[in-house]
């Protein structure tokens, strides 16, 4: 069966930046570990705002400028640089209907022979948005999620996700 991983905004803001968090960077060497040994395809996703971030229902909700596209805290982590190869998807909201509709034309490709995994940050709010789009598209594929290379806003915001996706038929690992 055919495996896609999919790297959750794994940028430089959500890492070692202004929204960055101390279980962001600490899962950084399993994510490296994650992608090196993964035997399949490896896409990525990119949160990508622009200079009016501010304005938008995202900016009045959360008023920290991140990952404006072009700058820095936009990047994809150094670590991860030399793996992205794939697929860049750049999203500007919390899930990707580009990413979902993407996994939904391979999974058709290989008559559903598909598995999808989820890694990345941050759990509570991008990683779950993405899981469960990618689950709405795609009912009869698998799609798992390794907590151990996820991190997400606070460590309790982390642990609900998980069992939200538990909820909805996400394998946790």
């Amino acid at each position: 069966m055919d495996k896609i991983l999919v790297v959750v905004d794994m940028q430089n803001d959500f890492v070692t930046g202004v929204l960055g968090t101390k279980e962001a960077q600490e899962i950084v060497p399993n994510v490296v570990e994650k992608i090196k040994n993964f035997d399949g395809e490896v896409v990525f996703t990119r949160d990508t705002h622009g200079e009016d971030y501010m304005s938008t229902q995202e900016g009045k909700n959360l008023p920290v400028e991140h990952c404006i596209k072009g700058t820095k805290g936009w990047d994809i982590i150094p670590e991860l640089e030399p793996y992205v190869e794939g697929k860049v998807f750049d999203k500007y909201t919390f899930g990707s209907v580009e990413l979902a509709e993407y996994i939904k034309a391979e999974a058709e490709k290989r008559n559903g022979e598909l598995n999808v995994e989820l890694v990345g940050v941050c759990t509570d709010i991008c990683v779950v948005s993405n899981a469960l789009l990618i689950k709405a598209f795609n009912r009869e594929i698998p799609v798992s999620v390794d907590s151990s290379c996820c991190a997400g806003v606070t460590v309790s915001a982390h642990e609900a996700a998980l069992n939200t996706m538990k909820s909805c038929q996400v394998c946790v690992a």
